[in-house]
């Protein structure tokens, strides 16, 4: 399996210093995110999960711990709008170009607006998926968010 997808080289490309976290990926897992935090022997607050949202209809990327639930009310807040909403798979997968299981909020097909929880800079290094599913890479929290053009807010309930 290669291990480059179009996340890995925008960080590159950018000279964001990574590292890579291949783990045995379990598609009956109840939840991705803390199945990887315990593949990898890492605190699940420390991996971030990434979310594909609506707000108003518009599409969002949504980076939140893997042991957290977004807060659809201020997730809308974060991005001016009043309602928010899980994205259809169809839909996530067509606009980020990766498979769910496998999204990662940089080297999306097509650049969305998107937020980090706010307890992404309590980590020195936090864990977010690298664009297929069973890779994930570790990088420094105010390099992933230079590297989406996003923000850092308060996404949980």
């Amino acid at each position: 399996m290669s291990h480059t997808t179009p996340g890995t080289i925008l960080l590159s490309q950018l000279g964001i210093a990574f590292e890579l976290h291949p783990y045995a990926y379990d598609p009956d897992a109840p939840r991705v995110g803390l199945q990887a935090a315990e593949a990898l022997g890492v605190d699940a607050a420390q991996v971030f999960k990434t979310l594909m949202m609506e707000v108003e209809g518009k599409p969002v990327c949504v980076v939140i711990p893997s042991d957290t639930e977004a807060s659809l009310k201020k997730v809308a807040a974060v991005f001016s709008g009043k309602a928010a909403q899980m994205m259809k798979v169809p839909d996530a997968e067509r606009i980020t170009g990766y498979k769910v299981g496998g999204i990662g909020p940089f080297g999306q097909k097509r650049h969305v607006p998107t937020a980090f929880d706010e307890t992404v800079d309590l980590w020195d290094r936090v864990f977010i998926n690298a664009g297929q599913r069973g890779l994930l890479l570790s990088l420094a929290p105010p390099d992933a968010v230079r590297a989406t053009g996003g923000k850092v807010a308060v996404l949980t309930a």
